[in-house]
Parts: C-alpha cells; structure tokens; sequence
C-alpha cells in the first residue's frame, strides 16, 4: 500500500484511470482523539482496578469497541441504577447531564469522566450562555447522547432543533436574547444551513467564538468531499448509531456518489461491486482500524489489487487523561517482572 498526497485531478480522469479496480484509503480516517481518550480511560481502569467497571451507556458508538470492552470486563449500562450503590462507573464520551452527575453522588458511584473535552466546551457554552439570560438553540438529533447531555445543562432555556422547519417554527421571550450551540457530530453543510435559518429568523442571535463540530468530523468529511467524485462508491465503516459515520455517507450520497455504512466487511453485498472499478474507504471517528483492514482484505479478495492511501491533511490532535485516571496510575502498585 502506497501513501499519496491528494492530487484531485487524476481521479477518475478517462479510461486509463480506471483499467484497474482500485481502493482509495481516505486519511485521516477512524479514531479521533476523544474516542483514543475514552477506550484508554476504559482499559487503565480495567488494568488498574480490575473488572467489572461499569459504563453508562456505550463508551464511543461502535459495536467492535463495545465488544471488545465487554469481553474485558467492562459492563456497560443504560442508566446508573443498573450499577451497584459504590461501584465505579465511566461516563461515555458523549458526556452527561448535571442530573446523572446528581445520581451518581446519590448513589455514591465512584466516577470517572472520560467526556470528550470537546463536548465539555459545548457544555460550559451552554451554562454561560444560560446564566447571561440567553434563550438557548442547541443544533442535533433528539436523540443522540451528546444532545441530551447537553440540553440538560439549562433545560428550562433550551430548545433542541434538527430541521429548518422546526428553526421556523421557534417561539423565545426574547428574540433579540438568543443564542445558538450545535451537536459535534453533524454535517458541515447541515449546520451551515440551520445557522443560516437561525441567523435569518434571528439577526442578533450569539453564538460560539469557535463552531462547536469537531476537527474530527469536518475533517474526515472535507476529505470525502475531496475523493468522492473520483470513485464510483464510498464505503464507510461505522456503527448505526454514530452519528459522524452517518453525516460521511450523507456527504457522500449528496454529492451524488453511492455510499454505504458498514459496520464490518461481512455487511458489504456483493452487487454493491457490480461496476465499480473505484471504491473510497473511510471509517467514522469512533470506527477502528483492525475494522478497516479486513474491509480492505474483503477488497482485495474481491480482486481490488491497487491500494492508496490518499491523504488529504495530517491529523495530531492529542487530549490529556482525566485527573482520577491519572492519580489512579501514579498510586497503582510496581508491575512485577
């Protein structure tokens, strides 16, 4: 497998381009930096406390993760009641709201917030946008974590939209006091549009100093936008419920290539091939790798035989683990050899 740059021009370009069935591996793909953050918070607590450690809902929107969690002890549940009063217990990565943080002390959990900082920042948005007075627009899908946390926040002052419609339709005390958050994980151009709408209905309407979509999301789809045009399908690996792996195949179909979410190569079917010299891979922000190559293995036994990946911008972002994980390894015992 060969690394290039992108070089947009040469994509589907005449007949020679196509004589072989060829992959494009997108870059950067998978894991972002708050799924790595959330598996590791994961698996340290595992290693330092051992099993079972318990994880309110799933740590990151992936089967594969969830699985493989799971077989090491991890016990993932609903809603804190399913865990033991004074058990330990892991937020997911789409973090929580100040009523299950409320719980948890009822219930004396021992909590580790594995959060993305990311999501934090729309959190601490919305608590000063609430305490400054402001009607609150927070820009998702109902019912996806990540929304619920967040609206929960400022419950009382926040409204939750998903459609141009429902912007028209918005009612606050004060127009001239309102102000916009967004979901992390949403299309680019969805939230242009629905800002836009907001702006429109709203002209005085604040909002973040920086867009609330992660560099993770606009990431991995500006580089679908950059090579869907040049392949004859965009295959996306990515669980149902992750919303960022959905918004790629979205990207995609809308720019009028055929896309398709699997959550592992055996979801692939066959007559998806059927003509198709170019396929695109990706892989959503909480989809791993080992999932991706056997994607890539399926291709080749397919008879797919040139494999670039094509990278569109380096990604490097880091984040730091939370404090009860840090002092967890600095007073766990010496491993003995």
């Amino acid at each position: 497998m060969t690394t290039t740059t992108l070089d947009t021009t040469s994509l589907g370009q005449g007949d020679t381009a196509k004589t072989t069935k060829r992959v494009l591996l997108l870059k950067p793909r998978g894991f972002c930096a708050g799924v790595v953050r959330a598996i590791d918070i994961v698996q340290i607590a595992l290693d330092t406390f051992g099993a079972p450690i318990y994880v309110r809902k799933e740590i990151v929107h992936n089967s594969y993760v969830v699985s493989d969690l799971a077989k090491k002890g991890a016990i993932f549940v609903n809603e804190l009641d399913e865990v033991p009063e004074g058990a330990r217990v892991i937020y997911s990565a789409h973090g929580v709201s100040p009523a299950v943080r409320e719980r948890a002390k009822e219930r004396k959990l021992k909590v580790i917030d594995a959060t993305c900082p990311l999501v934090t920042k729309v959190h601490l948005e919305a608590i000063k946008f609430s305490k400054q007075g402001y009607s609150l627009v927070l820009v998702g899908h109902r019912d996806h974590e990540e929304v619920e946390g967040t609206q929960g926040e400022a419950p009382t002052v926040t409204q939750v939209v998903s459609t141009a419609q429902e912007v028209a339709e918005l009612v606050v005390p004060d127009p001239n006091k309102v102000a916009y958050l967004t979901q992390t994980t949403l299309s680019l151009d969805e939230a242009r549009t629905m800002i836009d709408a907001l702006k429109r209905k709203f002209p005085n309407i604040a909002g973040p100093h920086a867009q609330d979509i992660c560099y993770a999301t606009e990431n991995r789809q500006v580089a679908v936008k950059n090579v869907a045009h040049g392949a004859d399908l965009v295959l996306v690996v990515g669980s149902k419920n992750s919303s960022n792996s959905n918004r790629l195949v979205e990207v995609s179909k809308n720019l009028g290539t055929h896309s398709y979410l699997i959550d592992s190569a055996d979801a692939i079917q066959t007559e998806w091939l059927t003509g198709v010299n170019t396929v695109a891979v990706t892989a959503g922000a909480s989809a791993p790798e080992v999932v991706v190559q056997h994607v890539v293995d399926y291709l080749q036994h397919m008879a797919y035989g040139s494999f670039d990946e094509v990278e569109v911008m380096p990604e490097n972002v880091r984040f730091g683990l939370p404090p009860e994980i840090v002092q967890a390894i600095a007073s766990a015992p010496p491993i003995e050899h």
